[in-house]
C-alpha cells in the first residue's frame, strides 16, 4: 500500500512529462502559425488574426478590418496549411526512405519522384495547360517514375534488392533529367521559361486551399499504412535477413512503403513544386530529438516538417520585396545543416 502511494507521484510526474513532450511542441507549432499569418507586407495585429480565424470556425461575422480580413483569409491562409500539410508530408516521406534504405543520405526523391512530378508538370506548362492539368501531370509523372524504378528493378534482379532500386532510381532519374532539359530548351523563353524555372525550385505563392483540399486524401492514404505499420518499420531497418528472421515479410512491405512514401511525395510536390532538403534534413533533426524509433520518430517528422516549412515560407515572402523560391531557402539552411552532420560525426539515424 505504502509502495503504491509512493509510486503515484512518480507516475503523475512522467504523464506529465509526457502531455509536455507533446504539448509543448504543438503549442509552438501553433504560434509559428499565428506569427505566420499576422506577418508579411501588410501587418495584421494578433487579435485580428485570432478574431478572423474564429468568425470563420464558429460561422460568425468578424468585426476585424476587412483588408486584414481578405489578407488572412485569401493571401496567407492558404499559403500557411499547404506548408503544414506539405512540410508533413515531405518530412514523412524522408523519414520513411532513410529508415527503409538505411541511408542518412536518402530523400524522397531517391527514386525518381520529384523528377517524374517535374517532368510531367513541365509537359502540362509546355503544352499551355490548365493549372489543375499541370497539377495532375506533375502527381501522375512522380508515380510512373517510381513505377519505372521498381520495374528495371524487377527485371535485373539482384541480390541487393535495395541497392538495386538506388541505382534504378538513379538511372531513371538522369532520363526524366534529360527530358526536363529537352523540354527546357523547347519552351518559350519569354514565358513558360520562367515558369518552368520557377516551379523546378518550389514555391507556395499560388497554392489556394482547394489544392490543399484536393491532395489531403493522397497524402492521407499513403500516411495510414506508415502509421499502422510503423512498429514494422524498426524491424525493416535492421537489414532483409534480420527482418526476414523476425517474422517480417520483406518483400511484400517494402513495396508497400516505398509505394505510400511515394504517394505522400507526388501528391505534395505537384502542387507546390520541387522543395528540397525537407525531406533529407527534418528527420535527422528529428531522430537527434526522440531517436531512431519510427514509432516516435514519424510524428515528430512531420510535426517539425510542418513547422520547418511555415517558417521558411515566412521567410520567404519577408527577406526582399520579391518572394525567394523555397527551393533556394531550404538548400540554404540544409547544406550548412548536413555538413555540421558529418563534421560532428553523428549517426542519430541509425
Amino acid at each position: 500500500m505504502t509502495r503504491a502511494l509512493a509510486g503515484t507521484p512518480a507516475l503523475g510526474t512522467r504523464r506529465l512529462v509526457r502531455a509536455a513532450r507533446v504539448g509543448l511542441p504543438v503549442l509552438a507549432l501553433a504560434l509559428l502559425v499565428l506569427l505566420s499569418l499576422a506577418t508579411g507586407r501588410f501587418g495584421v495585429p494578433f487579435h485580428d488574426v485570432l478574431a478572423v480565424l474564429a468568425a470563420k470556425l464558429l460561422g460568425t461575422e468578424s468585426f476585424a478590418d476587412p483588408t486584414a480580413r481578405t489578407v488572412v483569409l485569401q493571401v496567407r491562409l492558404p499559403r500557411v496549411a499547404g506548408a503544414l500539410v506539405v512540410g508533413a508530408a515531405l518530412s514523412a516521406a524522408g523519414a520513411t526512405y532513410q529508415g527503409l534504405f538505411r541511408n542518412p543520405l536518402v530523400s524522397p526523391d531517391i527514386l525518381g519522384v520529384s523528377a517524374g512530378a517535374s517532368l510531367g508538370a513541365i509537359l502540362g506548362i509546355v503544352l499551355a495547360l490548365p493549372v489543375a492539368a499541370i497539377q495532375g501531370l506533375a502527381f501522375a509523372g512522380g508515380l510512373a517514375a517510381v513505377a519505372a524504378v521498381y520495374a528495371v528493378g524487377a527485371a535485373v534482379r539482384r541480390h541487393d534488392p535495395v541497392l538495386t532500386l538506388v541505382l534504378a532510381g538513379v538511372a531513371v532519374g538522369a532520363v526524366l533529367g534529360a527530358g526536363i532539359s529537352l523540354l527546357k530548351v523547347l519552351a518559350d523563353p519569354y514565358n513558360q521559361l520562367p515558369a518552368i524555372t520557377y516551379w523546378l525550385l518550389g514555391s507556395l505563392a499560388s497554392v489556394t486551399l482547394a489544392d490543399v483540399g484536393a491532395i489531403l486524401p493522397a497524402i492521407g492514404l499513403g500516411l495510414v499504412p506508415l502509421v499502422l505499420l510503423r512498429w514494422r518499420m524498426n524491424l525493416m531497418s535492421l537489414g532483409d535477413e534480420e527482418a526476414r528472421a523476425l517474422g517480417v515479410e520483406t518483400r511484400v512491405l517494402r513495396p508497400l512503403f516505398v509505394a505510400a512514401a511515394t504517394l505522400v511525395t507526388a501528391a505534395a510536390v505537384s502542387v507546390t513544386g520541387v522543395i528540397g532538403w525537407v525531406g533529407l534534413i527534418v528527420p535527422h533533426v528529428a531522430r537527434l530529438l526522440v531517436g531512431p524509433d519510427f514509432r516516435r520518430l514519424l510524428p515528430a517528422s512531420m510535426l517539425l516538417g510542418a513547422g520547418y516549412l511555415v517558417a521558411v515560407d515566412l521567410l520567404a515572402r519577408s527577406l526582399a520585396r520579391t518572394e525567394v523560391p523555397l527551393g533556394i531557402l531550404t538548400a540554404l539552411v540544409g547544406a550548412p545543416f548536413l555538413l555540421w552532420l558529418l563534421a560532428s560525426g553523428r549517426r542519430g539515424w541509425a
